[in-house]
């Protein structure tokens, strides 16, 4: 695999994680926006052009709300960002645990100031994006770390966040994942 084809990966990933983890920046999706998109045609391309379309048109003071109702609301969201929930129908099951013991192997623990468990969709996203960027091979590669960590959970989760009813804007980028996480499946089989 080539380093530029790495680089987009983790850029992706990157991309995913800042989504997910809070509600984008105007920054951000005024960036989304002027993405050159180099093959339109392809499933990714028509995700990325989904995803640029619905940056332009997304009302800024709409995205806090819609980002609460989905992933926070008064007691939890309309969708549960978690791969414990979505491997075992709880939090904080053997998903998680298995989950810090790969971290862990990484040298990545917790930080004392987050709250979310770490199996929430935005940090395994991140995690990816250290992976691919790391100097050298990872005691835990990325293969290894999607297989055990994403696949079993992201793609229900991301058809779960496009029919959710309080998506608007989420519901590209829901589209755009799951293309992401389809080619990623094929690549790291």
């Amino acid at each position: 695999m080539s380093e530029n084809q790495e680089q987009w990966r983790a850029q992706h990933y990157a991309l995913l994680a800042t989504l997910l983890a809070a509600p984008p920046q105007i920054a951000l999706l005024d960036n989304i926006a002027e993405v050159d998109v180099t093959e339109p045609e392809s499933a990714m391309g028509q995700a990325w052009l989904a995803l640029q379309t619905a940056a332009k048109q997304v009302e800024k003071d709409a995205l806090n709300s819609e980002y609460h109702a989905l992933f926070i609301g008064l007691t939890q969201g309309e969708i549960i960002p978690y791969g414990s929930f979505y491997q075992t129908g709880f939090l904080n099951e053997k998903p998680l645990a298995l989950l810090r013991k790969d971290l862990a192997q990484l040298g990545l623990e917790r930080q004392d100031d987050k709250k979310e468990p770490e199996d929430h969709i935005a940090a395994e996203f991140d995690v990816m994006r250290l992976i691919l960027s790391a100097q050298g091979t990872p005691v835990v590669d990325a293969s290894t770390f999607f297989n055990r960590h994403i696949q079993p959970w992201a793609e229900r989760f991301f058809s779960d966040l496009a029919v959710a009813k309080n998506a608007v804007f989420y519901r590209s980028v829901a589209g755009f994942a799951n293309q992401f996480i389809k080619l990623e499946t094929q690549l790291l089989k």
